[in-house]
């Protein structure tokens, strides 16, 4: 049997790239089969191959990044409560637990033990954030978890390949949507059944008899390459505090330290806020996940990741605060603290190393509005608008305009959100000024206008921030544009709350602008004029942002 140092380099590449490949061909099959527009058009999920040992292996580069790690935590927490001893084949073992997921009760992970030969050899993980989990929509206004929906603890929800029908009714009957509900639970089984498929096909090909050995030597190459990158930074600390709007008077303050000791970093967000009696808590798995993820783009963006990729990345946050709060607090928007972490860790290391991070994002955090009711037909309907703001600039260009960062999840189809539920969307479209200036200008901004088309009043859920505190530049650039959000008739609609939208009334959105990046008067004239050109900008701009006069723009 091979050990992990029986592999050479280029087996080794072409071995881990068949694994990403098979759990990529699970992850297509999870987005073609899912039947809310959350998963298939918002690609709000996730798939993940672990070893026996619970180490992941290989994660999909088709879903959501902004989870990763967070699978091995789920599994070793349900381990605790169904040992690996009782799973067997054609089990499909589920929790949406916030404290042993993604820190929301919307996202369901399912776990299912594979078999080859009669050998445990792995086990797939897979999380999708399903259409609806009852209780008080996805919204930032409940003030305990038990508001929120319902918490299924790790239970069978397949048992030896057959349907656990006590708990599918359970959920059948506390959701608004339970066919799209249900429809995605089985979307993940049906993941899950292919990655079991082709680790198989892949085993036998391959001549390997388990996952043991390839899967430390990949790990152990992953680490490599993390550890190499953090070398190169000097040690030292580097601190950051970043202040964001909050729930009303309570301001959410992200205090970062981010230590370099050789080959190992560390992120401490000691000093930062108490948990609040609001859903935007954070526990301490998704803060984890958003504090590895942005390291991850800016130290290692290459290297295929996997368990090893954070052995030598620490983060810790104190109990009770709003990045680790202490049960049953409130987190089903915890989205809108946990996004704004990649720019207080940039911000700690733009001091040291500028040229590798972005300023702060448009889409730090996310502007989510949820949509529930029932239409002309009496079908009951929930729809998430996911729409995205500006992405912050770097060193060497101009943001992306309208591009989600650090999550990946995107607006999608309109004209599949339009038929799903009685909305109109109107409008989409960039909103000039909305980049933050700079030597490199931040992404832009838009505006998106939506209207109710039904008969009946719709409920809306607001979960908005960067209304006061809009993104900040780095390096003397400067902020985006804030968020804006307004009804058809000029009253501003809480951004954290619930309330009703009335037939024919419309709803607009502006999602914010990101930061620029390094001092304006360094920008090109003729990338000035280009945005002039093509409406990114306006003349009142060039003059406040810039110093330039229309006249002088061929000087």
């Amino acid at each position: 049997m091979k050990v992990h140092s029986d592999f050479d380099p280029i087996e080794l590449e072409i071995l881990w790239n068949r694994l990403v490949s098979v759990v990529n061909e699970a992850a297509v099959a999870l987005l073609r089969t899912a039947f809310s527009t959350v998963v298939r058009e918002s690609n709000d999920f996730t798939m993940v191959l672990m070893d026996t040992d619970g180490a992941s292996i290989a994660d999909t580069n088709v879903g959501t990044p902004s989870f990763v790690g967070i699978l091995p935590r789920t599994l070793s927490q349900c381990l605790v409560k169904i040992p690996i001893e009782q799973w067997q084949p054609g089990d499909c073992i589920v929790t949406n637990d916030p404290w042993m997921t993604t820190g929301h009760l919307l996202d369901l992970a399912m776990l299912a033990p594979i078999f080859h030969r009669g050998q445990l050899v792995g086990i797939s993980g897979s999380i999708a954030h399903l259409p609806d989990i009852g209780g008080a929509l996805f919204s930032a206004d409940c003030r305990e978890v038990f508001e929120e929906g319902i918490r299924i603890p790790p239970t069978k929800f397949l048992e030896g390949g057959r349907e656990n029908r006590v708990l599918a009714t359970l959920i059948r009957a506390n959701v608004r949507v339970p066919e799209q509900v249900l429809g995605d639970v089985f979307a993940q089984v049906t993941a899950h059944g292919v990655c079991a498929r082709k680790l198989g096909e892949f085993l036998e090909t391959s001549g390997l008899q388990d996952l043991t050995a390839v899967s430390a030597a990949l790990q152990d190459r992953a680490d490599k390459a993390m550890r190499s990158a953090i070398e190169a930074i000097p040690d030292g600390t580097y601190s950051s505090v970043l202040v964001a709007d909050g729930y009303d008077d309570e301001e959410t303050r992200i205090v970062c330290a981010v230590t370099i000791s050789g080959s190992k970093l560390h992120v401490d967000y000691a000093g930062s806020s108490k948990q609040i009696g609001r859903g935007l808590n954070s526990v301490m798995n998704f803060t984890y996940a958003l504090s590895v993820y942005p390291l991850k783009c800016v130290l290692d963006p290459t290297t295929p990741r996997n368990e090893g990729s954070y052995r030598s990345i620490t983060v810790t946050a104190p109990e009770g605060s709003i990045l680790n709060p202490i049960k049953p607090a409130a987190c089903n928007a915890r989205q809108l603290t946990a996004h704004l972490l990649a720019g207080a860790i940039y911000k700690c290391l733009a001091q040291i190393v500028p040229e590798k991070v972005i300023a702060e994002s448009g889409t730090a955090p996310t502007l989510r509005s949820v949509y529930s009711g029932t239409d002309r037909y009496g079908n009951r309907f929930s729809q998430v608008l996911f729409g995205s703001g500006g992405m912050g600039a770097s060193a060497f260009s101009d943001g992306h305009s309208c591009t989600p960062f650090p999550t990946n999840t995107g607006s999608g189809s309109i004209e599949a959100f339009e038929a799903a539920a009685p909305l109109i969307v109107w409008r989409k479209e960039l909103v000039p000024d909305s980049g933050g200036a700079g030597q490199f200008r931040g992404g832009l901004g838009q505006e998106i206008e939506v209207e109710v088309v039904s008969d009946q009043e719709v409920q809306l859920s607001l979960m908005a921030d960067r209304q006061k505190n809009p993104p900040e530049g780095l390096i003397g650039g400067k902020a985006g544009a804030p968020v804006v959000i307004q009804l058809s008739d000029g009253t501003k609609p809480h951004p954290k709350s619930r309330s009703l939208l009335s037939p024919g009334q419309k709803l607009i959105l502006r999602y914010a602008g990101a930061g620029g990046f390094g001092d304006p008067s360094k920008r090109r004239r003729e990338d000035i004029l280009r945005d002039l050109m093509d409406g990114y900008v306006t003349l009142a701009a060039l003059q406040r942002d810039y110093g330039v006069q229309f006249g002088g723009m061929g000087k």
